[in-house]
């Protein structure tokens, strides 16, 4: 498997990046909708894609383990080497925070986790009342509610931020940033 160098990225890098990045800006909009609308017939589908979503997550943060940060494409001041550090972090602790807690949210709320019709979790339905659930631990299923509504917001943030950044480097800066994570080899700044 080729690593990455400072003017190419490898093609794990590329295509991780993407695809936990279209996943986590499709399950964000689509949870912010469904729950708006309360539109829970696609409930099912955004926890089948969030688990999913975990093992392109986990291959992610150990590619990156393995691979470290990709090499800086230009010269850049020490708050912009900064700012592009937290922007990344925030962006991967996002992309757990949010399976996980909306798995914590799920499960100990009651309601069972599956992956496209297969049970991981059970649902708990009420004796009492078979169309309620009753939650396996309410206080660890509100945790999960409360850090799902935090990681959205703040992977909405972290997007923003990275988008603006991606822009700069492509528009102002003109560093081949952009071109690089779409898979072209660049020229690097020394």
């Amino acid at each position: 498997m080729r690593l990455d160098t400072p003017t190419r990225l490898s093609g794990s890098t590329i295509a991780l990046h993407w695809i936990v990045a279209v996943m986590m800006i499709v399950l964000t909009l689509s949870g912010l909708y469904m729950a708006q609308a309360k539109l829970y017939a696609l409930y099912p589908w955004h926890k089948s894609f969030g688990v999913l979503i975990v093992l392109f997550v986990a291959l992610r943060v150990l590619w990156r383990i393995r691979n470290g940060w990709p090499a800086h494409v230009g010269r850049y001041t020490q708050i912009e080497q900064w700012l592009a550090r937290v922007v990344h972090w925030l962006l991967i602790v996002g992309t757990v925070l949010m399976p996980v807690s909306g798995f914590m949210m799920s499960a100990l709320g009651g309601h069972g986790v599956s992956l496209f019709g297969l049970e991981l979790v059970a649902p708990n339905p009420d004796p009492a009342d078979p169309q309620q659930v009753v939650p396996i631990n309410a206080l660890l299923a509100q945790l999960g509610h409360w850090l799902h509504g935090l990681g959205g917001n703040l992977l909405i943030g972290a997007v923003a931020l990275h988008l603006v950044g991606a822009l700069k480097h492509h528009l102002i800066d003109r560093d081949g940033t952009l071109r690089r994570m779409l898979g072209a080899e660049v020229q690097v700044d020394s």
